[in-house]
């Protein structure tokens, strides 16, 4: 048997592409929704009506151009201006678009009916992270990245979710129809979980509404998906969806979390209790900005370490921390942390970095100041 080492050679090279095809994805997921489903089924509607299309349209092209070609001495026949050929090209495309609105119709008629939800969310866009409030539930919080900065700049190993994990997830219960109004505080953002088929524009001023029910249990994870400042790709979304009877407990913990956190404020704090708290707090919020040993990024993002606000008067540094700074990235945190986080965040900054004033905000000082932007 003669051999032939280009046959060999095709045959391995088949193999390899065959198995590296194999491991591509190249088709949407199904997803994990109702809503997920739907769109899954329309795309694949639409895909099989656009084959049928392709395969009759270019079948009828090779065959006119193969049987009808001019070696053979065929006679092309000859209707200009043909009134049924005229009717036909208009009729056919036109069935063949209602054929696909019919099912596109109503797959946006189910994405868009919100009505009657089980759990309303609340869903703020910030820079740069998420905030979450269950109506109704005296329950809300934020959702940073926690992914940690050794991986971000290179001096660890990246983790499994690298850039797709965060503090404290979305906690969703399985089954529940989930009605999700979705904004944002500063500048547009995008709320986008692919395995829900969920993406709603954020947008200061203005809330857009879509909705959920997860079929099963487990983690899901999305991304802001419209450019919004310099940290955009570092406000990663996670949605754990948990059983009816966990989730309940879960309701229960934040709950109870709540309301210890409001007997905080009244609490008499030492500088080291502010100090301890204060870090983590910054390192969660405000280190994108002022970097980890409060060196910044100026111009835009100035030094805390040795500046005038973080040694000057506290009341100033308080008022800066609570209002932010119109016109500048600096935002405003009086309705983004608890009383006993900003009293923390800013006695930490006045403490650290070589700070050293040695005194304190308590949370008394920015409750006190609350009370007094209400009045």
């Amino acid at each position: 048997m003669k051999r032939h080492p280009q046959v060999w050679m095709g045959l391995l090279l088949w193999t390899i592409f065959s198995q590296a095809q194999a491991a591509w994805t190249v088709n949407m997921a199904p997803g994990a929704t109702e809503i997920s489903h739907a769109v899954f089924d329309l795309h694949m509607t639409i895909f099989w009506i656009c084959v049928v299309i392709g395969v009759i349209v270019f079948g009828a092209m090779f065959w006119s151009m193969i049987v009808h070609r001019r070696s053979t001495g065929q006679v092309p026949a000859r209707f200009h201006e043909s009134t049924t050929v005229e009717i036909l090209w208009t009729i056919i495309p036109f069935l063949i678009l209602v054929a696909m609105a019919v099912p596109a119709t109503a797959t946006l008629i189910k994405m868009y009916d919100t009505s009657e939800p089980d759990v309303d969310v609340q869903i703020t866009g910030y820079q740069w992270k998420w905030h979450y409030k269950y109506l109704g539930q005296d329950v809300e919080f934020f959702s940073n990245l926690a992914t940690p900065a050794e991986q971000i700049h290179n001096k660890s190993a990246k983790g499994e979710h690298y850039l797709l994990e965060v503090d404290q997830p979305l906690v969703l219960p399985v089954g529940a129809k989930v009605r999700f109004l979705v904004t944002a505080a500063d500048v547009i953002h995008s709320w986008w979980v692919p395995a829900f088929a969920v993406k709603r524009d954020a947008i200061p001023g203005f809330v857009n509404e879509a909705w959920t029910r997860v079929d099963k249990p487990g983690i899901y994870r999305g991304q802001c998906a419209e450019l919004c400042g310099k940290d955009h790709g570092f406000m990663p979304i996670v949605v754990e969806v948990k059983s009816q009877a966990d989730y309940d407990t879960w309701m229960g913990e934040r709950k109870a979390e709540a309301a210890k956190l409001k007997e905080l404020t009244s609490k008499e704090w030492t500088l080291d209790e502010l100090v301890a708290r204060g870090d983590k707090i910054y390192h969660t919020t405000c280190v994108a900005c002022h970097q980890a040993e409060g060196q910044g990024l100026p111009p835009m993002f100035p030094a805390l370490k040795g500046s005038k606000i973080a040694t000057g008067p506290k009341e100033a540094h308080l008022s800066l921390v609570f209002h932010g700074k119109p016109g500048t990235a600096m935002a405003a945190f009086g309705k983004q942390l608890s009383e006993v986080d900003i009293a923390a965040v800013v006695t930490y900054e006045r403490n650290a970095w070589g700070n050293n004033k040695g005194d304190m905000v308590t949370p008394k000082d920015v409750l006190a100041l609350k009370q007094a932007e209400s009045k």
